[in-house]
C-alpha cells in the first residue's frame, strides 16, 4: 500500500488486489521456509499505508499478518519469533494504520506471543537507516527478513540502503518499480539526486547504454534490476511487468532473493494469480511477451529448450525444469507438458530406464 494523504489514491484498483494476492501466496511459502532457518523472522513494509482501502479491502500489513496466522503451519511453527515492522510516514495513514491493526489483534484474541507488531510513522528511508546503525553499534546481523517495498513514485527508496539492509544470505525483497514515472522524469531538471539514489549510480551511468532506438522503459527495468543484483547481491532477480488496458506498462514487480528455492515460490504465486480489471501480468523471453495467464502458450519455452540445450545429450528433467524456473518466464509444471508433445512429434529422444514413466527421476532427454 503506497503512501499517499489523497483520499482518492485509497481506492483499490483490481491491480493492487493483485499485487496483494500475489505477496500472500508467496507469503505462504516463505514463512515456513525462513521460520525451518531462524528462531526470528522478520517481515518489514516500507509504506505501509493506512491499513484498508475504500472498499475495505485490506492492505499490504494485514494480508501479511493475516497469511502468517492462517497458515495450516502456523501451529507448528509457535518457536519461532515472527516481527512485523510497518514503516508509515504520514501521519493520518499511520494512525489509521495502527487502529486497523489493534481492531485486527482483538478479533484474533488471545494474541500469539511469537508475533510482534510496530508501526513506525516516519520514513522507509529514516528508518532504515536507524536499523542499520543499530545493528553495527550491536555487531548483529540483521535476522532473515521479506522487505515489502511499494512506493508512491520513486522517492525515498536509496539502492546503497536496500543494499546494506538487505546485507543476510536469508533475505528477500519484493519491491515495485515505477518505471513509467522514472521514464517521464529521469532526465528532469532536479531529478538527479532523486534518480542517483534509485539506480545507486548517476544520471549519465543510468542512460549511459541507451542508444535512444530501443524500448526505453524496458531499458530502465534491465538497469534496475542489475542494479539490485550487483548492488543488493541477489543471485536471482525476477522482474513482472504490470501491462494496463492500454497496453502500457505502468510498472514492474522486481523479487530478489540470493535462493533459487525463493524463484520457485514466487513463480507459483505469480502463475496463481488473476490480475483482472484490465491489468496483465507479463514476462518477456526472446522478445515475446509471456503473459500470466490460466492457459499459457507455451511456444515460447518451447522454442528456448529447443534452443538452450540444442545438441545436449541425456539431460535430466530436474535440470530442464529449474532451468525453466530461473532463466524464464515459466514455471517447472510448463516443462513436462512441453516435453511430452516434443517427444509425440520425435523431436527429442527420451531416456527411460527399464521400470520408469512419462518424466520421472532418472529418465534423461536428448536435444537434437
Amino acid at each position: 500500500m503506497a503512501a499517499d494523504d489523497d483520499p482518492g489514491k485509497w481506492d483499490c484498483p483490481p491491480h493492487t488486489k493483485a499485487k496483494h494476492d500475489m505477496l500472500g501466496r508467496y507469503l505462504d511459502g516463505w514463512f515456513p521456509i525462513l521460520a525451518s532457518w531462524s528462531g526470528r523472522v522478520v517481515f518489514l513494509d516500507g509504506f505501509a499505508g493506512r491499513g484498508r482501502y475504500n472498499d475495505g479491502s485490506e492492505g499490504s500489513p494485514l494480508v501479511a499478518l493475516r497469511h502468517l496466522l492462517d497458515h495450516r503451519s502456523f501451529p507448528v511453527m509457535r518457536d519461532r519469533e515472527f516481527v512485523f515492522l510497518f514503516v508509515e510516514a504520514n501521519d493520518a495513514n499511520a494512525e489509521s494504520l495502527q487502529q486497523e491493526i489493534d481492531k485486527f489483534k482483538s478479533e484474533r484474541a488471545p494474541w500469539p506471543k511469537n508475533v510482534k507488531v510496530s508501526v513506525v510513522n516516519d520514513k522507509f528511508d529514516v528508518t532504515a537507516t536507524a536499523m542499520i546503525d543499530y545493528l553495527r553499534e550491536q555487531k548483529k546481523n540483521l535476522a532473515p527478513t521479506f522487505a515489502f517495498v511499494d512506493p508512491f513514485g520513486y522517492s525515498g527508496l536509496p539502492m546503497d540502503l536496500l543494499a546494506n539492509l538487505l546485507d543476510h544470505p536469508h533475505t528477500e525483497v519484493f519491491v515495485n518499480f515505477m518505471v513509467g514515472h522514472v521514464q517521464r522524469f529521469i532526465e528532469r531538471d532536479g531529478q538527479e539526486n532523486a534518480m542517483r539514489s534509485l539506480f545507486g549510480i548517476d544520471v549519465r551511468e543510468v542512460l549511459d547504454g541507451y542508444d535512444g532506438q530501443g524500448d526505453r522503459v524496458e531499458y530502465l527495468r534491465a538497469v534496475y534490476e542489475r542494479q539490485l543484483q550487483e548492488k543488493a547481491k541477489f543471485d536471482y532477480v525476477q522482474s513482472f511487468a504490470m501491462i494496463n488496458s492500454t497496453g502500457n506498462i505502468g510498472y514492474y514487480l522486481l523479487h530478489g532473493t540470493k535462493h533459487r528455492a525463493g524463484v520457485k515460490v514466487m513463480k507459483s504465486a505469480m502463475w496463481k494469480v488473476d490480475p483482472g480489471g484490465g491489468f496483465t501480468f507479463s514476462d518477456r523471453l526472446a522478445g515475446k511477451d509471456v503473459l500470466f495467464t490460466p492457459e499459457p502458450n507455451l511456444q515460447p519455452l518451447r522454442e528456448d529448450l529447443l534452443s538452450s540445450f540444442a545438441g545436449a545429450k541425456g539431460v535430466s528433467v530436474d535440470y530442464i525444469e529449474w532451468h525453466a524456473i530461473l532463466r524464464t518466464p515459466y514455471r517447472e509444471t510448463h516443462v513436462r507438458p512441453v516435453l511430452r508433445l516434443l517427444e509425440k512429434e520425435k523431436i527429442i529422444t527420451v531416456n527411460r530406464p527399464p521400470g520408469k514413466k512419462q518424466f520421472t527421476d532418472g529418465v534423461t532427454i536428448d536435444f537434437p
